[in-house]
């Protein structure tokens, strides 16, 4: 990308897309009053405190402090450079950049072990589809029923049976040994030399939530059950496996048409499921769900479907996985599972795309799936097993916190059970109380733990202590002084400066990006300033205060800017009054008592 970007491009780009169209790609969002909130996709946390304000077309989040306009959220979101996110949005608004400008792919400057990853794709996917070396590949891809549609959109490729054939080929490409033995894709031999990590293998791209490659899945091809059936990258700086969910990237998008995302045990189930119409499908790196996965998931839509293999260890992973995202307590979820023990591939290929999608949109409540394997587990034409079932199915029904729910449960298990609704219902309330008294136990005892155990200051969790929330008297001030025309001029004629140099400095900016810009725009002057100055800015604008002001208002937050300057340097004049005491010097003491006096004297 060559030279910079004109900036009355940049202010065509910004004013032609709405931050929450961009933003509603990474973040399930939902509208509170003026404002759209949703859980951060800088940090975890359970309380939403990510905010996005569509009028000022600015994001903020509480709980770690970044915010800024659309071009800085993908600065952070995705790492791209100021230059890289204009492209993006750019793109995102169907507005072609200007001449001499975007030539370049905003991907073109990854880091070494990103673009190791995307040759590897690239290569692997050629071999498969244009060299004879490919064939076996082709055929064990056609043999699973992978057309090249399939082939194309999951990039799937095959390594093949040589052991240098990968190394060869990126050293060619001028690729040093150092980052392609950090890339995963090699196995180094005690000597040093390095191998071809994946051979004879359906190559799976394993893609992070922007798209981008950072690691594979192999697909063994031979019928050498002593190597595993699949293989994995290892760990490495870009990829952890605990953090990745596979078709995750396009899943997201396609969740917005079809209102939820489909979990999966492997690579095949979500694959067969494309084939089927759900293009909303993912899953896990062939391990549990784990929580960084959940989190994920809970940014994008509270709506998730899972659909585990129809066998025991899958039915299993299911209730393990559904116990999780019970635990978690903001999902609205479905369980599908499969008869005669299929997986979704198997189940596609025996049943149809059709039948498959009845069962994915008859999908069972969690409670639903739970009593239906609780009665596995009991001869219901044996009353002693019988009674320990109803007890049990009370216990797991007493978890739901919707009271209609409940009431359809235990008229469901009345009914199926053929005893009366009120004994159960009675049942069910002596649950309750007991579920109460053992929440109340253990609030009890992590308030006395909060008590006997205070973790020291530096440990406590805090909102980040920014420069509005250090100044908030010249944080207002500086709010006026950009919203208000009155405002700006009062202060301007009685020669206000705000005592902080940073709050001046954006004071002089403003006034400059006035004199220079006839569209003014809180987001436009985002990019105006230097990035170390943004923060306040987007903290003033996150405030919510009226944009007018009284004289009355503006003289007092004055008094109570001069007001905190003059304690300021009370408590510096009486640290150094205690440094003369201790030096004995009889005039310093003189000289800085009598400041204090003047001080004090000015405060009343």
């Amino acid at each position: 990308m060559a030279g910079r970007i004109p900036e009355d491009f940049i202010s065509e780009v910004r004013s032609n897309v709405n931050i929450v169209d961009v933003i509603s790609q990474y973040v399930s969002l939902e509208k509170k009053g003026k404002d759209y909130i949703g859980l951060c996709p800088f940090h975890q946390e359970k309380t939403p405190s990510f905010t996005v304000n569509e009028d000022r077309q600015f994001f903020k989040c509480f709980g770690c402090g970044k915010g800024g306009n659309v071009f800085k959220f993908l600065m952070y979101k995705d790492g791209l450079t100021f230059p890289e996110s204009v492209q993006r949005v750019a793109e995102f608004a169907h507005i072609p950049m200007p001449a001499g400008f975007g030539d370049n792919p905003v991907s073109g400057k990854l880091s070494p072990l990103l673009k190791i990853q995307q040759e590897a794709v690239d290569f692997y996917h050629r071999v498969l589809l244009t060299t004879k070396a490919g064939e076996r590949g082709m055929q064990y891809a056609q043999k699973r029923e992978l057309n090249n549609d399939i082939l194309e959109h999951f990039k799937i490729g095959y390594a093949p049976k040589e052991d240098n054939v990968l190394i060869t080929y990126l050293r060619g490409k001028g690729y040093q040994d150092d980052d392609l033995a950090e890339s995963g894709l090699f196995v180094q031999a005690k000597d040093g030399r390095l191998f071809d990590r994946f051979r004879d293998r359906l190559m799976f791209p394993l893609d992070n939530e922007h798209g981008r490659t950072i690691g594979f899945s192999g697909r063994r091809i031979s019928n050498d059950k002593s190597e595993a059936k699949y293989m994995n990258s290892p760990e490495t700086p870009i990829f952890t496996k605990s953090k990745v969910l596979f078709h995750f990237a396009e899943a997201r998008k396609a969740a917005r048409s079809e209102g939820h995302l489909v979990l999966y045990e492997g690579y095949m189930d979500v694959i067969a499921a494309y084939k089927a119409g759900i293009k909303a499908g993912i899953a896990s790196m062939g391990t549990s769900l784990t929580d960084d996965q959940v989190y994920m998931l809970r940014r994008i839509t509270p709506n998730i479907i899972v659909n585990y293999d129809g066998d025991d260890p899958g039915v299993h992973a299911e209730e393990r996985a559904a116990r999780m995202f019970n635990k978690d307590g903001n999902f609205n979820l479905g369980i599908v599972v499969l008869p005669e023990n299929l997986d979704p591939d198997e189940y596609v290929k025996k049943y149809g795309t059709k039948k498959y999608q009845e069962e994915v949109s008859g999908a069972l409540t969690p409670t639903d799936f739970f009593l239906k394997r609780l009665a596995q587990k009991y001869n219901l034409d044996n009353d002693r097993e019988k009674i320990t079932y109803l007890a049990e199915a009370i216990k797991e029904i007493s978890q739901v916190r919707n009271p209609v729910e409940q009431d359809m449960y235990v008229e469901r298990l009345a009914r199926s059970a053929g005893v009366s609704i009120d004994s159960l219902k009675a049942n069910l309330a002596r649950e309750r109380r007991r579920n109460n008294r053992a929440r109340n136990h253990i609030r009890r005892n992590y308030s006395d733990e909060l008590v006997d155990n205070t973790p020291p200051i530096s440990e406590k969790l805090t909102t980040p202590q920014t420069e509005a929330n250090k100044h908030p008297s010249q944080t207002r001030l500086l709010y006026f002084f950009i919203h208000s025309t009155s405002a700006q001029k009062y202060l301007l004629e009685h020669d206000f400066h705000f005592p902080n140099d940073n709050f001046e400095s954006l004071a002089q900016l403003w006034l400059k990006y006035q004199e220079t810009h006839d569209n003014l725009q809180i987001a436009g002057f985002l990019d105006f300033i230097p990035d170390q100055l943004q923060g306040i800015i987007v903290d003033a604008e996150a405030t919510h205060i009226p944009k007018d002001c009284t004289v009355q208002e503006i003289n007092e937050y004055i008094r109570a800017i001069q007001t905190r300057s003059i304690y300021s340097k009370l408590n510096e004049l009486q640290n150094q009054l205690q440094d003369a005491k201790r030096k004995q010097d009889g005039l310093e003491i003189i000289k800085i008592t009598q400041k204090i006096i003047e001080l004090k004297r000015i405060l009343g």
